[in-house]
């Protein structure tokens, strides 16, 4: 049975309503390790970016240990938070959680959260949340370093997701985004996959989540096709495992 590492964000365990057991058989990694006969091992938090990948990669001992060892394929399907518009830089958003004492972290959360989307939507979204340049190097370094170890590893990226939310009232970074991905699949060799003709059709239906951000259960089912479909011609599983 084919073992895949899949490193990703909050899009691999929230639904249509709400963050989900990593169990739940709707998922999309559960609806590919069902398609290919394989087991999944899924890394991911909440808004993690390409860098946060990247240092679970590397300082998760159980990542680089035990699950990519043992992997026949990896998944990379971060990258959609990167390029969401930031009203401040992300050390500054990340460094709310270190402030004390409890009641003033709380009160510059809540101000951070109401404010933000008025200074995107003020700003035109000029600022991501993390640079082109940066989600491009750590994406790479997270594929050299599988590749290090394991050179025959095969390895499929995930374009950035498209969104409608209104806590980010700015698309200005999403096309040039999704066209940097596909430079970088054909630079490093690694087939990358579409999220948007799979993710808009369930926006333009209402049926992802209300939030604007997570999907709807018939994206869980597309995007876990087209992972397969890149890994069966990879040769991870015979593609009669895929009907």
């Amino acid at each position: 049975m084919p073992r895949i590492l899949l490193l990703g964000d909050s899009l691999t365990f929230h639904g249509p309503s709400e963050p989900l057991l990593l169990t739940d058989p709707r998922l999309f990694p559960n609806l590919l390790a069902t398609q290919l006969g394989a087991e999944v091992d899924v890394v991911a938090r909440l808004g993690w970016t390409t860098r946060d990948a990247w240092w679970a990669m590397t300082k998760d001992p159980r990542v680089w240990s035990i699950l990519l060892p043992s992997a026949d394929a990896l998944v990379v399907t971060v990258g959609g938070m990167d390029h969401l518009p930031a009203a401040v830089p992300t050390y500054l958003r990340e460094g709310i959680a270190y402030l004390r004492p409890g009641w003033l972290r709380r009160r510059v959360r809540s101000a951070y959260r109401t404010g933000s989307p008025h200074v995107i939507r003020a700003t035109g979204g000029r600022l991501r949340q993390l640079p082109q340049a940066a989600s491009d190097h750590y994406l790479t370094r997270i594929v050299q370093g599988a590749r290090h170890y394991r050179p025959e590893l095969p390895v499929v990226v995930t374009a950035p997701s498209p969104y409608d939310a209104t806590v980010y009232p700015s698309q200005r970074h999403h096309a040039a985004a999704v066209a940097a991905a596909r430079r970088w699949g054909r630079r490093h060799d690694v087939p990358v996959v579409d999220l948007d003709p799979l993710v808009q059709p369930g926006i333009a239906r209402g049926e992802n989540n209300p939030d604007g951000m997570h999907w709807g259960w018939a994206t869980h089912a597309a995007v876990a096709a087209a992972l397969a479909r890149e890994l069966v011609a990879l040769g991870v599983a015979a593609a009669e495992d895929t009907r």
